[in-house]
């Protein structure tokens, strides 16, 4: 009882610890050390990737014919944001802390005929400029219309507009020159020091003017003017990009104090979304799927209670009758499969997942993995999937072991490539097409060659190791015997159709993360923040819990109608689930997404395939294990001859 009362505790303390890293308040772990700056000290402002919802496709800052510094220095990056497509390099932009600017001329521009097309084209394709000070993107402040104190912080500014002068049906495509920005920061009360919170701009496009010749940083513009205290608010006369028409790049630089605090800075990205609506819709998924999981849970357990009472009283008074129901079959429920290497291959990859993602989602919910860390959560999951594969060697070489199997170095080999080979087969073909367009989310060379050292070098030993202990443990015992030969299974009602159950088996896990899907899919594809991590540990907490009672549910339904070919469909039950991520992904794409172009459109499916397959074999696995622990209690409770 008292197990059992602290099992039932375990849910709620799970609920209250998430909640408490939900927002990330308090329970904030940044992963960067505080930089302090003094008046007057200068500060490095960095150009990110050029990035568009539309094409998905990011490409380098200076991709573009934009103004340059002497000397470019691309800044050192991890595994994660080399895969993410970010580009980080110096930029010719000139700050000092608490110094305001204005109108400082960077460079003057004359573009060619093709620079000219470069920028309508990326204007076209709606492209933001990402910049970086002391590792804050830069944001556009945009007021929400719908509410009067509410501002929603878009990541990045658009490269252009296209437009049409008044009387005029022609469209036309005006750059963003001018760049008026906004550094806020925290002062501390005892000394001088500073630390910046902020890192806010508002793009114009402005057709400048100038008086005589033209004199580089030192020409006078009649547009803005820092003596005559001229700044520019508006772009009634904007900038239009043609060839052979020279483009000036101006900015300016205002400096305001604030009261929030360092600690606290990434709250307004973090909360771009409305969290109303994801409070309500994530609350609600999550007492219907507990409400369902109890109610099943609840059967099970009177029926099976009922069914074992049933049978061991029939045994005792030694009464003469048939056997009927999921007793009948003990002598077949536990049979070799069909393919069971590939079952057992499949179960150790299936670990090799849970635990990547188990691990991942601790460190998330502590805050480890805040995204001031750039990159830090694809890199994190890479090594702990490289690292995991010690788990799934070992879980497909018990099993194996299981199935009276006896090359387990056979299995483990198939552990470490199948998988990995099919996604890397995948990503190698989307990386070739992105490398035909020139983008610069096409991964280099050198970071393909240490993905592929990772995964030969320590991915596949690991496997080898888990493989050699699992093939040293002894087998797990079947609780009951198994016949020579097999029974042979009667006819099933059309609902018992193997097909038609495993397509109703992966409706409820679907459902009990469709909603958060919904979010981390927008997290993804429309360049915005996910650090709502509670709420995914719950859901994954969620989605275990459902993909378990639905297989075993289903399993125990087909062990009654005398059908004992249980092994492979307990996998596919809870992993179809899969199939309907992917048509959700693909519902997405047409009803959310803008995507036009053909290479935009593979690479999206492309990435959702591997997202799909992913899911299989993480939700497969769950319901195999689940149906696996319950045909054995099951069946080790009665008494049999």
């Amino acid at each position: 009882m008292e197990a059992a009362r602290s099992l039932a505790v375990l849910p709620w303390i799970a609920l209250v610890f998430s909640l408490y890293a939900v927002r990330g308040n308090g329970f904030y772990l940044p992963g960067v050390a505080p930089a302090d700056f003094q008046k007057k000290d200068p500060l490095q402002v960095k150009v990110n990737k050029l990035s568009s919802t539309k094409t998905q496709l990011p490409y380098s800052y200076y991709s573009l014919p934009y103004c340059m510094p002497n000397v470019i220095v691309d800044s050192a990056e991890n595994l994660g944001e080399v895969l993410r497509g970010d580009r980080i390099e110096n930029s010719p932009y000139g700050f000092f802390m608490r110094e305001p600017q204005m109108c400082n001329i960077i460079c003057k521009l004359t573009p060619n005929e093709k620079q000219a097309k470069e920028f309508r084209e990326k204007i076209e394709d709606e492209y933001r400029v990402n910049m970086i000070l002391d590792n804050l993107p830069l944001v556009v402040p945009i007021k929400r219309l719908d509410q009067d104190s509410s501002t929603v912080y878009q990541q990045g500014f658009h490269v252009g507009v296209k437009g049409q002068y008044t009387g005029s049906k022609d469209d036309k495509y005006f750059i963003h020159n001018h760049l008026s920005f906004l550094v806020k920061y925290h002062k501390d009360e005892q000394t001088d020091f500073a630390r910046i919170v902020a890192f806010e701009v508002k793009p114009f496009s402005v057709k400048h003017v100038y008086e005589g010749n033209w004199n580089g940083n030192r020409t006078r513009l009649m547009t803005c003017d820092p003596h005559a205290k001229r700044t520019v608010s508006n772009s009634d006369n904007p900038q239009e990009v043609e060839a052979n028409k020279e483009i000036i790049f101006t900015y300016d630089v205002e400096f305001q104090e604030s009261e929030i605090k360092w600690a606290s800075r990434w709250d307004s990205y973090l909360l771009m979304s409305d969290d109303q609506i994801h409070w309500f819709s994530i609350v609600n998924s999550l007492m219907i799927v507990l409400f369902l999981s109890g109610m099943v849970a609840m059967i099970m357990l009177r029926t099976l209670y009922r069914d074992i009472s049933k049978y061991n009283q029939l045994e005792t008074q030694e009464e003469a009758l048939e056997e009927t129901g999921w007793k009948l079959v003990h002598g077949d429920v536990f049979r070799t499969p069909t393919n069971s290497d590939l079952l057992c291959v499949y179960v150790g990859t299936g670990v090799q997942f849970f635990g990547m993602l188990l691990v991942t989602m601790i460190f998330a919910v502590l805050g480890f993995l805040s995204p001031s860390n750039r990159g830090g959560l694809m890199s994190a999951m890479l090594l702990l999937w490289v690292f995991m594969g010690i788990f799934a060697g070992y879980s497909s070489a018990r099993l194996y072991k299981m199935f009276k199997g006896s090359e387990w170095k056979k299995i483990a080999l198939r552990t470490a490539f199948m998988f990995p080979g099919v996604v890397f087969a995948i990503f190698f073909v989307l990386n070739a097409i992105i490398w035909g367009e020139k983008s610069s989310g096409a991964v280099p060379f050198s970071t393909m060659f240490a993905l592929v050292l990772l995964w030969f070098g320590i991915s596949v030993p690991l496997v080898f190791i888990g493989g050699y202990v699992g093939s040293k443990k002894p087998a797990v015992e079947d609780p009951v015997k198994t016949n020579k030969i097999p029974r042979q299974i009667p006819e099933q009602a059309w609902y018992m159709n193997p097909l038609f159950s495993i397509l109703i088996g992966g409706i409820l896990p679907f459902g009990a993360v469709f909603i958060e899907l919904f979010f981390i899919l927008t997290s993804i594809w429309l360049q915005q923040f996910y650090y709502l991590f509670g709420f995914l540990f719950l859901v994954f907490i969620i989605l275990i819990v459902t993909c378990a009672e639905i297989t075993i549910v289903l399993c125990y339904f087909q062990l009654c109608s005398e059908d004992y070919l249980w092994w492979w469909r307990s996998y596919l039950t809870s992993g179809s689930s899969a199939l309907y991520l992917f048509l959700y992904a693909a519902f997405y794409f047409f009803t959310k997404l803008e995507i036009t172009k053909m290479v935009s459109g593979i690479l999206y499916f492309g990435y959702m395939l591997i997202a799909s397959y992913a899911f299989f074999v993480l939700t497969g696995t769950i319901g195999f294990y689940a149906c696996f622990w319950f045909t054995r209690l099951i069946y080790s409770s009665v008494k049999i001859d």
